[in-house]
């Protein structure tokens, strides 16, 4: 096949594919949801079982597409966590798909999961920081995990420390930093290498409401500038006011996935 012939059927394919991608269209729990190429999560009739008993998830769906904001709410032991640990390859189901930014993480060799992991963005409750290192370090060494170049390093850490308003804080060691701004360098370092996904737990279970509506904020701003934020919390009032996607879990299932949804109480 000659150079011409092979640029004539790269296009054709392509004009195929684009058609496909806008008819591409499903229903998820009464949600429309875009194909392949929008969704970043995909979760498919997946379970979890620990013991014998009531399994931690039961025949779970979810789709999540590329630039959502999530917020997952529920219970103790409605099944938040073990959805969390599934998608950072923590777990495997017992049985179903998972599939995260286009990997199969029930697939995924044991040696590739670290490298799968950093391309996530992750912030905990209990902000997880090394104490032993001032601000710029902290944030620095997810920098340096994956080799990136003192130069650049010298270039992202400040910038990215500056997204969450801790440029002038970049000598302090966690211990002179309150919580919202220990959560802070927390939120810098799990952004600095530009994860498409976000995974927040319980990011503002340890703040006051001050600070937790701070962190809040950087979320949706970060959210605005294209990734997808997934946030698993018990704090109503904010997924209240943000009125944005809420998934609720109730013993290992979704029993609710509304668009601009509030917190649902669960008897």
């Amino acid at each position: 096949m000659s150079i011409d012939k092979i640029e004539i059927y790269d296009i054709r394919v392509l004009c195929i594919e684009r058609s496909m991608d806008k008819g591409m269209r499903s229903t998820v729990r009464g949600r429309t949801v875009a194909g392949d190429n929008d969704t970043v999560i995909l979760m498919e009739h997946v379970s979890k079982a620990y013991t014998v008993g009531v399994p931690a998830l039961n025949d779970v769906t979810l789709h999540i597409n590329k630039g959502e904001f999530v917020f997952i709410v529920g219970d103790s032991g409605s099944g938040k966590s073990t959805l969390i640990k599934l998608l950072l390859r923590e777990l495997l189901p017992t049985s179903g798909k998972v599939i995260v930014n286009g990997t199969d993480v029930v697939r995924l060799k044991r040696r590739s999961i670290p490298k799968f992991r950093r391309s996530l963005g992750v912030v905990f409750q209990d902000f997880r920081l090394l104490k032993d290192r001032n601000v710029y370090e902290n944030v620095a060494f997810a920098q340096r995990i994956i080799q990136m170049p003192n130069r650049e390093i010298r270039k992202n850490v400040p910038s990215i420390l500056s997204t969450v308003g801790l440029a002038g804080k970049y000598k302090a060691r966690p211990k002179q930093l309150s919580g919202g701004e220990q959560q802070r360098v927390a939120l810098a370092r799990a952004l600095v290498n530009k994860p498409k996904i976000l995974l927040a737990d319980e990011p503002t279970g340890n703040l006051d409401p001050k600070n937790s509506w701070e962190i809040m904020n950087l979320l949706e701003k970060i959210n605005n500038n294209g990734t997808t934020v997934l946030v698993v919390t018990h704090n109503r009032e904010i997924v209240n006011a943000m009125q944005k996607r809420v998934i609720t879990m109730k013993k290992g299932i979704i029993v609710s996935d509304e668009e601009k949804g509030g917190y649902i109480d669960e008897d």
